[in-house]
């Protein structure tokens, strides 16, 4: 740990407190050793936690053959895309001759709309990259055919020939990687250094959670564990990485700790209490029926810790650096004042954003909540319905875990912020 002050001419040895032998100097030293103990132990825990719980490869678990989600996907140019009759036949003719089934007229009220398609596509990837044939393929409602551009194809090898090409989805890979472009340029535009290294520990954090937090789920180790250890990782490595290894982000951590534990705790409660199972959707009730060393209820406590991470460590880093800045425009507000106007902060961060995770979870589950309102369901009842309530308790919790951390952050930082002279 370090002072930024100390790197300025000058700038540290001008203040009596930063001067070695004095009484401030002594007391920092002091705040950093405490901090070490506490958090350096925590970081080695966390280290020898991710090697003892990282699973063998022959040790996970995979979909039984036939079920799950294709994963063998080659990408595919679209050449030429043509309506065809259905090739469906149904008996109707004169002499039982079969007709074709053909899709209904585009104007047909209340009628959804299939149409079958011949369309020649080249391989772009896979065995037989290069290669061009025509594949046949119906455009729903559901998985619409596109017009032009770029497919993926499901490929299955041990299928018959000309069975073997499906057409699977839309390759959306180059209107995502510019988003995540322009995405990148703004981060970097505002945030500068501090942006990329934030941006680094992005990627970090999607490494975390592909290379142990899911490999340690299918392994059957403890979800609620792997979670912990998992965004324990997480928020030593990006806080740190992204802020700097200081007093102001060993603050924020000790918050993010603090305040991850008491939604731990709160999750357990409320998971039990409100009789979750985990199978609130079909993704859980296929793992169920395939994987049976998951456990479905450790696996929603999972997903509620690691989706808190990001809520507290957001509100954390914000209460502490707003102490620090606090102390630096009034070097001589008193412990009680910094946390008074750091409270004042926190309030309306805390009051501009309450209703943040209600709107992202119904935006995101909006076709659901039309299900249920074309079904006349009344509101309680929508509510107590495992798929909403475990929204719900997940909405909730994280807001209780964000609400405890402002007093929690801002307490230690204006405890720490005049010994530490952080500028």
């Amino acid at each position: 740990m370090h002072s930024h002050g100390a790197h300025a001419a000058g700038g540290a040895l001008d203040e009596p407190g930063l001067r070695p032998g004095t009484p401030g100097h002594a007391a920092r030293r002091r705040l950093h050793r405490l901090l070490a103990a506490v958090l350096v132990p925590l970081v080695v825990l966390t280290a020898v936690a991710l090697v003892l719980l990282m699973p063998d490869g022959d040790r996970v678990d995979r979909f039984p053959a036939g079920l799950g989600p294709q994963t063998d996907l080659v990408r595919a140019e679209l050449l030429t895309r043509e309506v065809v009759p259905c090739p469906d036949r149904a008996a109707g003719g004169q002499d039982g001759e079969l007709v074709p089934i053909l899709p209904p007229p585009a104007d047909a009220p209340g009628v959804a709309q299939t149409a079958c398609i011949a369309a020649t596509v080249e391989l772009l990837s896979g065995p037989d990259r290069g290669d061009a044939f025509v594949l046949d393929a119906l455009s729903t409602p559901v998985t619409p055919f596109p017009e032009q551009g770029t497919v993926l194809l499901s490929y299955a090898p041990e299928a018959e020939a000309g069975e073997q090409y499906a057409f699977a989805d839309v390759e959306r890979r180059t209107p995502l990687l510019l988003l995540a472009a322009v995405f990148a340029v703004a981060v970097i535009a505002l945030g500068r250094w501090t942006g990329l290294r934030a941006l680094f520990g992005l990627g970090l954090t999607l490494l975390v959670l592909t290379g142990f937090v899911l490999p340690a789920l299918l392994a059957g180790s403890d979800a609620l564990l792997v979670a912990l250890v998992g965004s324990a990782a997480v928020m030593f490595t990006v806080l740190y990485l992204a802020h700097g290894i200081r007093v102001q982000t060993s603050i924020a951590v000790l918050g993010t700790l603090a305040s991850l534990l008491l939604t731990v705790l709160l999750a357990q409660v409320f998971v039990q209490a409100s009789a979750l199972t985990g199978l609130g959707s079909d993704e859980t009730s296929l793992i169920s029926s395939t994987v049976g060393t998951l456990d479905l209820r450790g696996l929603l406590l999972a997903g509620i810790v690691i989706g808190s991470l990001g809520v507290l460590d957001d509100v954390t880093v914000t209460q502490s650096s707003a102490v620090w800045e606090l102390h630096v425009a009034n070097p001589a507000a008193s412990v009680r004042e910094l946390y008074t106007a750091g409270i004042r902060i926190g309030r309306d961060h805390i009051a501009s954003t309450v209703n943040t995770l209600v709107l992202a979870y119904v935006g995101a589950s909006l076709p659901l909540l039309v299900v249920y309102s074309l079904a006349g369901s009344q509101l309680q009842d929508v509510l107590t319905s495992e798929v909403v309530a475990q929204e719900v308790v997940r909405t909730l919790v994280g807001s209780i875990g964000r609400v405890a951390a402002v007093p929690l952050t801002t307490l230690l930082a204006a405890l720490t912020v005049r010994v530490a002279r952080e500028k």
